[in-house]
């Protein structure tokens, strides 16, 4: 046995954006005037599929299928090649529980452009994949994305996470640590483990999908608006009119069983990978204190957090958000 001493465990660092880095940025990239969301839906909205093929992605999208509990999915996946030859790395983007993955479009383009090869998932149950009526879990999410990487003969890569996607990072990272060469959390949820007390009940999906649930969703997600943000209200909205909500609202109920169910926070002690966490500072009154908190959890964690930004950076400060993953994934 070797009696060399264990090596130092890399410093924690902690960043926030300067007051006037922050104007600076507010000022270039957002509308001085505050706005909201119209108050009722434009006539001319009607029904959007929840299998997505009436929304537009960015790149072209691809599909891996296989089987979980006895019934035929289909997973899908934008993978984009990156710019001039790329660097040789490959960065995982997964999606929040509201949306799919061309919401990260603006990291995709600024990630491309900077060599990494992207690859963007829709994760079963949401966007242009297979929306099932099964146990959903986050070893299922965790063991689906190693199969599309099976599928693209991918080896490892970084793994960023969104809101309920930042839960599948950790989980991913925990259980195929030779596969992860980084793991990001961008304004991930479950930053606690808040089980305690809460009893089971049988998930239950939303009868339908109002106006107002889907305006609220959006707005409640950024601290200014833009109308930018109104084709996602679109897609939510539309939903409720298609007449297969009952199944996408069942799959929303599941995968929120998920959420109540299972929790992350034993996962970051054990993963070695260099961890991030990122997002914006409006996103709860606690959400500065558990991402520091999580950061310091991981063995080779650090955090990054935006003043005067929401749930949703990589909307709201795509640019910054891309700058501080970039410089991530270089050190």
């Amino acid at each position: 046995m070797s009696n060399s001493p264990a090596p130092a465990r890399p410093p924690f660092r902690r960043t926030h954006l300067s007051v006037l880095s922050f104007l600076i940025l507010a000022l270039a990239g957002s509308p001085l005037l505050a706005q909201d969301p119209p108050a009722s839906p434009p006539a001319d909205w009607g029904p959007v599929s929840i299998t997505m093929e009436d929304v537009p992605y960015p790149h072209p999208v691809s599909h891996i299928e296989f089987t979980l509990y006895g019934q035929d999915v289909r997973m899908a996946f934008m993978d984009v090649e990156p710019a001039g030859g790329g660097n040789g790395q490959v960065v995982v983007l997964l999606h929040g529980g509201n949306y799919w993955a061309a919401s990260w479009e603006s990291v995709i383009d600024r990630l491309v452009d900077a060599g990494f090869r992207v690859v963007a998932m829709d994760q079963i149950g949401y966007g242009r994949s297979s929306k099932p009526i099964l146990p959903y879990s986050l070893n299922m999410h965790a063991s689906n994305i190693a199969r599309v990487l099976d599928h693209l003969e991918i080896d490892r890569a970084a793994v960023f996470g969104h809101s309920f996607g930042g839960m599948k990072a950790s989980r991913f990272a925990l259980l195929y640590p030779e596969r992860t060469s980084h793991v990001g959390l961008v304004n991930a949820i479950g930053l606690a483990d808040n089980r305690a007390g809460r009893e089971w009940s049988e998930p239950t999906p939303a009868p339908d999908r109002t106006y107002d649930a889907a305006r609220n969703t959006i707005r409640g997600h950024v601290a200014e608006w833009d109308d930018a943000y109104l084709e996602y209200v679109r897609i939510h909205y539309g939903w409720g009119l298609s007449g297969d909500w009952p199944r996408k609202a069942m799959v929303r109920a599941l995968n929120g069983d998920v959420i109540r169910s299972e929790t992350v926070v034993y996962d970051w002690p054990q993963i070695e990978a260099p961890a991030l966490v990122i997002g914006g500072e409006i996103d709860g009154p606690n959400f500065p204190e558990l991402a520091t908190n999580a950061a310091e959890t991981f063995q080779n964690g650090e955090v990054v957090l935006f003043p005067g930004v929401g749930h949703n950076p990589h909307w709201e400060a795509p640019e910054r958000l891309s700058q501080e993953l970039i410089e991530f994934l270089n050190r």
